[in-house]
C-alpha cells in the first residue's frame, strides 16, 4: 500500500523537478537597440503614452547597462543619409521561457516621460520573441506631452542576427546576443 502512494506521488515529483529546471533555464543576453527616425514625415500615434509606460520593467541602469557594439550601423544612420538616431542602448538581459522585460529612455525626465521612452520584452523559445513598445514625444517648452510616435511590434529573432523593424517614420534595429 506504502509502495503504491510513492509510485503515484513520482510523476507529480517529476512534474515538478521539471518546472523547476525551466525556471533555472534563463540564458544571459546582450541586446542592443537602435531607434532612429527616417526622413519621411512624422506620423503621430493619436495618443499620448500612459503614466505608467514602464510597466513595472526592470530599468537599463549601470547594473546591466553595457558597451554598444553596433556603431558602425548607428554612423551610417546619419542626416545626410536622411536619418537621425533617437537611441542608442546596449545590456545584458535573462531571458527565458517567460517574457522578461526592460525599460529604455533617454534624455531629460519631464513629469515622468522622456524625449524616447519604452519597453522591450523577450521570451526565449525556438526563436526569440520581442514585443516592442517605444514611444518618441514631443515635449513643449514647459516640458508637458504634446504628440507622441509609436512603435509597438511582435517579430520574431534569430540569435546574434541584426533585426530591422520597421514602423512608418521610425525604425527599430535590434540585435539579441547569447554573453
Amino acid at each position: 500500500m506504502r509502495a503504491l502512494r510513492t509510485l503515484a506521488l513520482l510523476p507529480l515529483a517529476l512534474l515538478s523537478l521539471l518546472c523547476s529546471t525551466t525556471a533555472l533555464a534563463e540564458s544571459l543576453y546582450q541586446v542592443e537597440v537602435i531607434v532612429f527616425r527616417q526622413a519621411a514625415e512624422q506620423i503621430s500615434a493619436g495618443q499620448l503614452p500612459p503614466d505608467n509606460w514602464a510597466q513595472n520593467a526592470l530599468p537599463v541602469d549601470g547594473s546591466n547597462s553595457r558597451s554598444t557594439a553596433l556603431n558602425v550601423e548607428a554612423a551610417k544612420l546619419s542626416p545626410s543619409s536622411g536619418y537621425q538616431v533617437l537611441l542608442h542602448k546596449a545590456w545584458s538581459q535573462s531571458v527565458g521561457g517567460s517574457s522578461s522585460s526592460v525599460a529604455i529612455s533617454t534624455g531629460n525626465q519631464q513629469f515622468g516621460h522622456y524625449p524616447v521612452e519604452g519597453t522591450i520584452s523577450l521570451k526565449e523559445g525556438r526563436l526569440i520573441e520581442l514585443e516592442s513598445d517605444i514611444w518618441v514625444n514631443q515635449l513643449d517648452a514647459s516640458g508637458i506631452l504634446s504628440d507622441s510616435e509609436r512603435i509597438k511590434q511582435s517579430s520574431r529573432l534569430k540569435s546574434g542576427e541584426l533585426t530591422f523593424v520597421d514602423n512608418g517614420s521610425l525604425g527599430l534595429l535590434i540585435r539579441v546576443s547569447p554573453l
